[in-house]
């Protein structure tokens, strides 16, 4: 992308690098996660204004350890290490990092020595979050301490010549009392960003970059009525026009009357190109006797495709697929760069896509978070009610289902998730709530209705709250709006006689059961 102003961010393996990436975004500034071992060359052609050194799991002195290309310190512009990356630079240019005989982990009191542009406007004393098992022993050449914690001595350092900073806590993390304030002097006043990147600039440059792949060419969008391929279908239709051809899989995998309520919105009020492609039964029959979650999202993701090829075929010369893929996704199946951090799992439009596509992939959300989505949905004109839609799995419902997907399940889980939500709107807690859905366990419980014994299925109701979506606490619910869910769920939905409320946070559970 073309940006006035850019921060480059070189992911070293933490579980929180996209957080960096999201507080400087969050800040007006354009930011982009690269793999570890960029070359400066590469960096340089960027010309970003600043660099950061993100966190990660490894020791510097490590054999396999990764380590930067040492010429990004000849690049003349400021850079940031960030505990593991704090470490790099001081291990990279003659200081000494060793195992720490006190461990730091949790809420630590940083205490400001000296001076320095990166705490500018803090008082000495501050709350950070620290997680490090190592610590940097003597600095080198050049650097001095402009912060010190009980377990680090040189818990923020600074060479004040040359600009690099270091600091042993996390920035970052919301636990971190001013975190964005400290980033914020960083690219403010260090790098001199002028923060001009919000939605409207997102939208232009993404535009112009559409326009350049695509030229002529005709592409397919998969649209499901969800935030992220709605905006996704606007931004390429703004861009392409009539060029742009939305298809809906009804795969019998969407909720209560969601086809419906896609046709009317896309078709009748901003005039897509929108054609169903009916596969119920397709994706039913690949599912038949699937347990094993990764299995069925690799299936989801395999029969989506061939769907949507035979779409294209049947549309004319389509080159291209789009998708809502957004940054959680591309972090939970993998690094966002390629990078050493740990896969969590793999989702339908990442990790379950097949070896050999027909269609080039264009995904022009793939760097952003959730939020910044919903900005830039507004910005092209979706209504609050679209853009706040809590987020749904792009293998839809299958994925809530636990054990075997069939059409009888899948009927009584549409059911009981539409009573869920509909009474989460009504009592005003739809938007107090981050995602709220129900899953459909793959157990029976007895129990007994009108004086009769029933044998019938259990679901269970989840709700969170979360911010960045990397972290997430369950919602604290009234018990008297969960007691009217569960009482609407047994009487209304025949086939299940018992509902529980899942209280589990992020980590160690992740949001959605599979």
């Amino acid at each position: 992308m073309h940006k006035a102003e850019k921060i480059i961010i070189l992911d070293f393996g933490s579980q929180t690098t996209q957080l960096i990436a999201r507080r400087v975004r969050e800040l007006g500034v354009f930011s982009e996660i690269w793999l570890p071992d960029s070359s400066a060359d590469k960096i340089a052609q960027q010309q970003p204004n600043g660099l950061i050194l993100s966190g990660g799991p490894s020791a510097v002195y490590d054999p396999d350890a990764p380590h930067p290309d040492p010429a990004i310190f000849d690049l003349g512009i400021p850079v940031l290490g960030i505990c593991y990356g704090l470490q790099l630079i001081a291990y990279q240019q003659g200081g000494e990092v060793d195992r720490s005989d006190h461990r730091e982990y949790g809420r630590t009191e940083l205490d400001i020595v000296n001076d320095s542009s990166l705490f500018k406007g803090l008082d000495k004393e501050q709350a950070v979050w620290m997680s490090h098992g190592d610590k940097l022993l003597k600095p080198p050449p050049g650097y001095h301490a402009i912060g010190t914690s009980v377990g680090s001595p040189y818990a923020a350092v600074e060479n004040s010549e040359k600009q690099y900073f270091g600091v042993q806590f996390h920035p970052e993390v919301s636990h971190t009392e001013h975190g964005t304030k400290i980033l914020d002097n960083f690219v403010r006043h260090i790098c001199r960003c002028e923060k001009i990147w919000n939605a409207r600039s997102f939208i232009e440059n993404s535009i112009e970059n559409i326009r350049a792949e695509v030229g002529k060419g005709q592409v397919i969008c998969g649209l499901s009525g969800g935030v992220d391929s709605s905006v996704t279908a606007l931004m390429l239709h703004e861009a392409i026009g009539d060029n742009l051809h939305c298809v809906l899989v009804d795969n019998g995998l969407l909720r209560l009357g969601e086809r419906e309520q896609v046709e009317i919105l896309f078709s009748d009020q901003f005039g897509l190109d929108l054609r169903v492609a009916e596969a119920e039964d397709r994706f039913l029959d690949a599912l038949k006797g699937v347990e094993d979650p990764e299995e069925k999202r690799k299936i989801i993701g395999r029969v989506f495709i061939e769907v949507f090829e035979e779409a294209a075929h049947g549309i004319g010369d389509v080159n291209y697929l789009a998708q809502g893929t957004l940054y959680p996704d591309l972090i939970e199946s993998r690094s966002a760069s390629g990078g050493p951090s740990a896969v969590i799992k793999s989702h339908h439009n990442v990790g379950g896509l097949p070896d050999r596509m027909n269609l080039k992939l264009i995904e022009p959300l793939k760097e952003l978070f959730k939020d910044e989505v919903r900005a830039v949905g507004k910005e092209l004109g979706l209504s609050e009610e679209l853009v706040g839609r809590h987020p749904f799995p792009g293998p839809g419902l299958a994925v809530r289902i636990i054990g075997e997907v069939n059409a009888q399940r899948l009927d009584l889980l549409k059911q009981a998730d539409h009573i869920f939500i509909e009474e989460l709107k009504r009592n005003d807690w739809y938007n107090k709530s981050s995602q709220a859905l129900v899953v459909l366990l793959p157990v029976r419980s007895v129990g007994v209705m009108g004086d009769e014994r029933t044998y019938e299925q259990v679901a269970a109701l989840r709700s969170v709250d979360s911010d960045d979506w990397m972290t997430a606490d369950f919602t604290r619910l009234p018990y008297d709006l969960l007691g009217k869910v569960a009482n609407r769920i047994i009487n209304e939905v025949r086939g299940i006689n018992r509902v529980v409320y899942d209280v589990s946070s992020k980590p160690p559970a992740t949001v959605e059961w599979e």
